[in-house]
């Protein structure tokens, strides 16, 4: 299943309930859980917790009309900076609150052009998440953090250590989460790193921001929409491997549009 889950968090609950009651095989496009690189971070990060994340996605307007509209969108970061929220809750951990604050917009009806937000992580690390798609070309994505001594730059194609030592990814994410949704479907083993039940936590958490941005206020999480994720290897994927939705969907009290 491709990203969005959904434009709305209630709809993304029922198709969760619906999957959890068939026993459905799942898997949605979070490709960057495949990255090569995403475990050599989780490696250098296994006993030093990360204090500071700060993510980023700078780019322009997708070449496409109803990009534009919220209302068929979800917005810049339900629709892209998703990717990165769901690296920050595999490198950092769950989110308890967010604060949002969306540009001027220049053009009323459409999806902001920037937004900055700041991110309060359960187990106490502070992160930003700055969005915008003002420009003309891709210019940064991806999320860098700070742990004890350490500071990681992690993108799509490449990790850079403490600003000196690059590791390039293999370039063969998409790939494998492709392969590994074929595997699912036929029955076989697969490595299915983000089941739908995963990808409905950080579903959550990119409507929060975006109901943050909304409203102009912080917004907290619910116990159960941050609920701590299945253990995850460090690959970045469950730990254990099934062909099957093992996680149901955790209600949360309220509903966000």
């Amino acid at each position: 299943m491709e990203k969005p889950l959904s434009l709305d968090l209630q709809t993304a609950e029922i198709i969760a309930s619906e999957i959890e009651r068939r026993s459905l095989p799942t898997a949605v496009g979070h490709h960057w859980r495949y990255l090569d690189i995403l475990g050599h971070a989780r490696d250098l990060l296994a006993e030093r917790p990360v204090r500071l994340a700060l993510g980023h996605w700078l780019d322009k307007v997708p070449p496409v009309a109803w990009w534009l509209n919220p209302s068929m969108s979800g917005g810049q970061i339900v629709e892209q900076a998703v990717h990165v929220l769901d690296l920050a809750r595999v490198l950092v951990g769950e989110v308890s609150m967010v604060h949002a604050v969306p540009a001027a917009n220049h053009s009323d009806g459409e999806v902001d052009r920037a937004t900055a937000a700041v991110l309060r992580f359960a187990d106490g690390a502070a992160g930003l998440l700055a969005t915008s798609c003002l420009l003309a070309q891709k210019h940064r994505v991806g999320l860098e953090v700070c742990a004890d001594g350490l500071a990681l730059e992690l993108s799509e194609t490449r990790l850079l250590v403490d600003g000196q030592r690059v590791i390039e990814d293999d370039g063969r994410a998409k790939t494998r989460v492709d392969r590994e949704f074929i595997n699912a479907v036929q029955g076989k083993d697969a490595d299915v790193r983000v089941p739908y039940g995963e990808a409905l936590r950080t579903h959550r958490l990119a409507l929060a921001l975006a109901q943050s941005a909304a409203e102009r206020r912080p917004v907290v999480l619910d116990e159960s929409e941050r609920a701590p994720s299945p253990g995850l290897r460090s690959d970045g994927s469950a730990a254990t491997r099934a062909t099957r939705e093992g996680d149901g969907p955790q209600r949360p009290s309220r509903r966000t549009e």
